[in-house]
């Protein structure tokens, strides 16, 4: 079995990944799902059913909040 070296940058990014607070990773976890919902919306609409199921979930997260 032959081990492959990892580049050094690779330890790096890992490193300054892990000194980001939880905060900031939602944060940055939300920016991203929020610009792929705006750059990737949907041409269809979802089945009734599907429909049903995520309204259900909507307004169960808003009784929670």
């Amino acid at each position: 079995m032959e081990l492959v070296k990892r580049p050094e940058m690779d330890g790096r990014i890992i490193k300054d990944f892990e000194q980001l607070d939880h905060k900031t990773c939602v944060s940055i976890c939300d920016a991203i799902g929020e610009r792929l919902q705006q750059n990737l919306r949907p041409e269809t609409e979802l089945p009734p059913r599907l429909r049903e199921l995520v309204d259900e979930l909507r307004r169960r997260d808003n009784e929670l909040h």
